[in-house]
C-alpha cells in the first residue's frame, strides 16, 4: 500500500497543563480550503480549566477538518489535516484512516515522557516546581499570583519550553508547596524563591511574574540584580495602591461553589471562561490543612486594609536589566491604569479582551511577547 505524501501534516489536540487529558472543540476559526500560516488562530478548545485558542504551527492549506464543533478528543487526537493543494483527496483519506492517536493510561492521563512536578527544599520552605525544556542561556522562571499555582502557566510553559528551559514554582502556601509562609510578606516570598533557585543551582534567569508573583519577580530583581537577566511583569501587583479588595477577601473566605464562582469570575474578561472544574479545584485546594491560614497571612501582609503597599514603581524604574509590562485592558483586580502610567519608561503591552489572566485569555500573544523580549 502506498504511503501518503510526507507533506501531509496532522493537527492534534494539544496538552495544556499537568491535568489536561482531553479537550472539546468549541468552534473553528479557519475552514477547509483556507490558507494558514504560523500564528494564525485555528480553533477554540475548551479544557477543564478554561477555554483557549489554538494557533497554527505550520504553513499550508487546511485540507480536512476531522473533529467538528462539539467533538471531544483525547490529547493527541486528530483535529485536522494540513497539506498542499496538489495532494490528492485519496491521500488525505488514507492519512486520516491510518492516523493512530496516543494510548491513554488507566489513570486517564495521556502517556508521555513529560516531567512530573518535583520538590526543592530551601531553608524552612519546601517548594513544588515544574522543570520543562532545555536550551542555552538563562532559564525562564515563572511565578504565579495570589491563590494560584504553577498551573497558572499551563498555556505558557509548554510553548516557551520548546526552545528554553522553564521552571514554574508554587509560592509558599500555594499549590503543592509547604504552608509555611513566614511573615507572609513580599520579602518572605521573595527569599523563598531566591533560596529555591540557589538550591537548584540557578544563578541567572529571565523572571516572569503574574500579579503577586510580579511583585516577587520585581523584588527578586531589585534585591538580587545579578540573578535577573530580564523581568516580565504580567498584571503585576504593587505598581499602584488600588486593588479589588473583594477579590482578596473573597478568595480567603470562600467555602461554597457559588462563592468561589463569583470570586473567580472577577479574574477574566469573559466570566463564561471559568469552568466548573476550575471552581472545584480551587475549593479542593482551599480545604487542605493550613491553606486558609497561609492565604490569610499573605493577604494581610501584602494587601493591608484592602490596598497595595508599599508601591514598588520606583524600584521597577530603577532596575538595570530589561523590563516589560503586560496587562489586560479589562483587568478587574488590578487596574490597567497602573500599566498605562509606566508608558514611556518601560515597554508596556495592554491587551484587549483580557482581564487579570492575560497569559490564559490571550496566551499566544503573551507567549510571543515573552519569547520576543528574551530572544527565544
Amino acid at each position: 500500500m502506498d504511503m501518503p505524501p510526507m507533506s501531509i501534516v496532522a493537527i492534534t489536540m494539544p496538552k495544556w497543563g499537568l491535568t489536561m487529558t482531553e479537550g472539546k472543540v468549541l468552534g473553528w476559526l479557519k475552514h477547509e480550503g483556507d490558507a494558514i500560516a504560523p500564528s494564525n488562530e485555528l480553533l477554540e478548545i475548551e479544557t477543564t480549566k478554561i477555554t483557549n485558542v489554538m494557533e497554527a504551527g505550520q504553513t499550508g492549506t487546511l485540507r480536512r477538518v476531522v473533529a467538528q464543533e462539539g467533538a471531544t478528543l483525547p490529547i493527541g487526537g486528530l483535529l485536522a489535516v494540513v497539506a498542499p493543494q496538489d495532494v490528492a483527496e485519496a491521500d488525505i483519506d488514507a492519512f486520516v484512516a491510518g492516523f493512530v492517536a496516543p494510548e491513554v493510561a488507566d489513570d486517564g492521563a495521556a502517556e508521555s515522557d513529560a516531567p512530573a512536578p518535583q520538590e526543592v527544599t530551601a531553608g524552612n520552605h519546601r517548594l513544588r516546581y515544574l522543570d520543562l525544556g532545555s536550551g542555552d542561556g538563562p532559564p525562564i522562571v515563572l511565578i504565579h499570583g495570589f491563590g494560584g499555582d504553577l498551573n497558572t502557566w499551563m498555556f505558557t510553559q509548554p510553548a516557551l519550553a520548546e526552545r528554553h528551559r522553564t521552571i514554574a514554582f508554587d509560592l509558599p502556601g500555594h499549590g503543592g508547596s509547604s504552608r509555611k509562609v513566614g511573615a507572609g510578606d513580599v520579602a518572605a516570598l521573595t527569599e523563598a524563591i531566591a533560596g529555591a533557585l540557589a538550591a537548584l543551582g540557578i544563578g541567572r534567569a529571565h523572571l516572569v511574574g503574574h500579579s503577586l508573583g510580579g511583585t516577587v519577580a520585581l523584588e527578586l530583581a531589585a534585591v538580587h540584580p545579578g540573578l535577573a537577566a530580564s523581568v516580565t511583569l504580567i498584571a503585576s501587583a504593587a505598581l499602584g495602591p488600588e486593588i479589588t479588595a473583594e477579590f482578596i477577601a473573597g478568595f480567603v473566605k470562600m467555602e461554597r461553589r457559588r462563592e468561589a464562582q463569583d470570586v473567580l469570575r472577577l479574574l477574566v474578561h469573559d466570566p463564561e471562561l471559568v469552568s466548573r472544574t476550575m471552581v472545584e479545584d480551587v475549593l479542593r485546594y482551599k480545604r487542605l490543612d493550613g491553606v486558609a491560614a497561609a492565604l490569610a497571612k499573605i493577604a494581610g501582609a501584602c494587601f493591608p486594609d484592602g490596598r497595595q503597599a508599599p508601591d514598588r514603581t520606583a524600584a521597577l524604574i530603577g532596575l538595570t536589566m530589561p523590563v516589560q509590562v503586560i496587562w489586560g485592558r479589562d483587568d478587574r483586580i488590578v487596574p490597567a491604569a497602573h500599566a498605562e502610567a509606566l508608558q514611556g519608561r518601560v515597554p508596556v503591552h495592554i491587551l484587549d479582551n483580557a482581564g487579570h489572566l492575560p497569559q490564559m485569555e490571550k496566551a499566544a500573544e503573551v507567549n510571543r511577547l515573552i519569547a520576543g523580549f528574551i530572544g527565544v
